[in-house]
């Protein structure tokens, strides 16, 4: 099982990480997503991870961007 954070910008409150955690759950081998609004850091636990552009399509699909 992997691990892996990234960065999300745009989020402020508990709506935004729910909203952000639904949308990378969704994602195939995705088995938990921890959320940190305030630093923006999301923290996946997947096998396989997602690639860059399924975890940057999903961040966009809740309204948010990745970082780069």
């Amino acid at each position: 099982m992997a691990a892996n954070i990234i960065k999300v910008t745009g989020m402020s409150c508990e709506h935004c990480a729910a909203a952000v955690r639904t949308e990378i759950g969704s994602l195939p081998g995705v088995t938990d997503v921890a959320v940190d609004v305030t630093s923006g850091d999301v923290r996946i636990t997947a096998d396989p991870m997602p690639d860059y552009a399924a975890l940057r399509a999903a961040v966009d699909e809740a309204g948010y961007e990745l970082a780069t």
